[in-house]
């Protein structure tokens, strides 16, 4: 099963990719379906399950999900339009997508919160229906927002079974495993990144490929510089104040000072990762990284080969960032990237693992070191709760973010000491991932029933 790059890496907006911009798509999505339809709809009604429905509010899936239905979609989206479709629905309960009738909406009673009945496919699901003159339910679908912005309806996470996964591919090298990926690295003598970029050929040319890339990096930089010069408190009611650009400035006076301590290089790469889980938290424009909940750790990792490490070259980017979309899109195809469904190693182990493969790749690391980096950041995500507080990506996940990517640069460091020998393949690390994730109690699932989200005072 071929994931681009592009997948694994989409621009959108925060603060979560699965409850804000999976919802948001889901809208956009159930539009052009009504538009093909035969159907003259007199309004909508949404309806949020599972983890949608008990962090839905703290992750603005409310907000998210009007906007959807008004035809917002989350790469192109601008907050001035976007406060003015939700104070006129605010004023006259309607929307109004383009190519179609006005459709009433009036959020207190058209968009319920059901925490009762959790949806079989997965933890975040919605139904959206459209409605009659006297509310008759016109049509429907159930949609899965499976983590990342990948969203699916019931049937197309029916139809991804054994028999989908096992079906030819039209990608050159179409790994499915790690052990798959280093197999077709050493018969095919082509580095991971070079072997990505081949199989990204197969659908866009070189060009096009290059300058998507330049736009994932830039969109991630420029994330991070307004994360380091803003201030302020964070929206949602915690009262948590920024604290990026205080860490940056203070790291930038000491710069220099022979008597800086080494492990400071520790607050240079979590103020990076905390400076764009700061903009995520606030809503701001955001690249999944594989998501936005752990979307700091690979930037800034990047930021600090860029910055810290004498031998960096921004000519090298693309091949960290294709590196760790093959990482990202094994643990997604075999495990999860969804804190619903596996919890937070699902989001910040999987971008450790990621951003360490990416850096062992652009520091000269075998494709065998490379999977040894990412085995190891992985491993020692294992078993990470997702617990916010008040259902806001907030606390602990800006923190964590920091946390992850001094793990990812620990562990390709680690992997490069070595010959790219190890005990732990990182397939098992991912399988591993997978069963922890299915055995956690839900209450530690993006849920906030457990763990801090209960321990924590949230006002």
């Amino acid at each position: 099963m071929f994931l681009s790059v592009f997948d694994i890496f989409k621009i959108g907006v925060g603060p979560s990719s699965s409850h804000t911009m999976g919802p948001m798509v889901a809208g956009v999505r159930f539009l052009d379906t009504l538009r093909n339809s035969p159907f003259t709809a007199h309004g909508v009604r949404v309806r949020l399950h599972g983890s949608l429905a008990f962090t839905g509010k703290g992750h603005a899936t409310d907000r998210a999900s009007i906007l959807g239905l008004a035809g917002i979609e989350p790469e192109s989206y601008d907050n001035d339009h976007a406060e003015k479709i939700l104070a006129a629905n605010a004023r006259d309960h309607l929307l109004k997508p383009e190519g179609l009738p006005p459709l009433v909406f009036d959020p207190a009673r058209d968009l319920i919160f059901d925490f009762e009945t959790p949806l079989p496919g997965h933890a975040n699901g919605m139904v959206i229906e459209a409605l009659d003159a006297q509310g008759d339910v016109l049509m429907h679908e159930i949609y899965y927002s499976i983590g990342g912005g990948f969203v699916r309806t019931e049937a197309e996470l029916a139809a991804v079974d054994d028999a989908a996964r096992d079906a030819p591919s039209p990608v050159p090298f179409p790994f499915k495993t790690a052990e798959e990926m280093l197999a077709m690295a050493h018969a095919s003598g082509l580095s991971i990144a070079q072997m990505k970029r081949r199989n990204e050929a197969r659908f866009r040319g070189h060009e096009e490929i290059d300058a998507g890339l330049a736009k994932i990096w830039a969109t991630m930089r420029d994330c991070m510089e307004r994360g380091l010069t803003s201030e302020g408190e964070l929206p949602g009611g915690l009262r948590v104040k920024r604290r990026a650009k205080a860490i940056h400035e203070s790291l930038k006076a000491d710069w220099g000072q022979n008597l800086a301590p080494p492990h400071q290089i520790n607050d240079w790469i979590s103020a990076y990762a905390m400076a764009v889980n700061e903009e995520n938290a606030a809503g701001g424009q955001v690249v999944t990284a594989p998501t936005n909940g752990a979307a700091g750790v690979l930037p800034s990792v990047i930021r600090y080969w860029l910055d810290h490490v004498p031998s960096a070259s921004s000519a090298k980017i693309p091949d960290f960032l294709l590196t760790a979309a093959a990482v990202g899109g094994l643990i997604k195809t075999n495990a999860s990237i969804s804190g619903a469904e596996c919890g937070c190693q699902a989001e910040v182990g999987s971008a450790a693992a990621m951003a360490a493969a990416g850096l062992a790749a652009v520091l000269g690391g075998t494709p065998e070191q490379i999977e040894n980096a990412a085995e190891i950041a992985l491993e020692h995500h294992l078993g990470m709760t997702c617990d916010p507080v008040k259902g806001l990506v907030q606390v602990p996940c800006i923190e964590r973010n920091g946390l992850g990517a001094i793990k990812a640069v620990s562990a390709a460091s680690l992997a490069l000491r070595g010959d790219g020998t190890h005990f732990v393949p990182l397939d098992a690390a991912i399988e591993t991932m997978r069963q922890t994730g299915r055995d956690m109690h839900e209450h530690y699932k993006e849920t906030s029933l457990g763990g801090l989200a209960v321990n924590v005072p949230n006002c």
